[in-house]
C-alpha cells in the first residue's frame, strides 16, 4: 500500500523557520519525481518546490525561490522543505506528491502538514 506521510509543519513568526518531512513507501522512492504542493487562491494548488529521483536538479516557485530548499534522502525514503524566513502568505496546507517514472503511469499523494505563519 503505497503511503506519503507528512511532518514538520507548525506555527512560527514571520523570519522563522520550518523543515517538513514527508516519509515514503509503497513504491520505489528513488526513481520517483517528487513534488510540494499547496493551496493557492483561485487555483485548486500550485507547486512549490520539485526534486528529480537523484535530487541533482530542484525547481521552485518565484515566491520560494532563496528562502525554501527541497532535498531528499533515497536510502530513508524520505523527502525535506526548509523553509527559512517565513512570511504569512506562506500559511497553507503543504502537501507531498510523488510521480513514479517507472511502473505505474500514476500519482500519489499525502494528507498535508499544517504551515502557520503569523506576524
Amino acid at each position: 500500500q503505497v503511503r506519503l506521510v507528512e511532518s514538520g509543519g507548525g506555527l512560527v513568526q514571520a523570519g522563522g523557520s520550518l523543515r517538513l518531512s514527508c516519509a515514503a513507501s509503497g513504491f520505489t522512492f528513488r526513481t520517483a519525481v517528487m513534488r510540494w504542493y499547496r493551496p493557492a487562491p483561485g487555483k485548486e494548488r500550485e507547486l512549490v518546490a520539485e526534486i528529480n529521483p537523484s535530487g541533482g536538479t530542484t525547481t521552485y516557485a518565484d515566491s520560494a525561490k532563496g528562502r525554501f530548499t527541497i532535498s531528499r534522502d533515497n536510502s530513508k525514503n524520505t523527502m525535506y522543505l526548509q523553509m527559512n524566513n517565513l512570511q504569512p502568505d506562506d500559511t497553507a496546507m503543504y502537501v507531498c506528491n510523488a510521480r513514479p517514472t517507472i511502473g505505474r503511469l500514476t500519482y500519489y499523494w499525502g494528507q498535508g502538514t499544517q504551515v502557520t505563519v503569523s506576524l
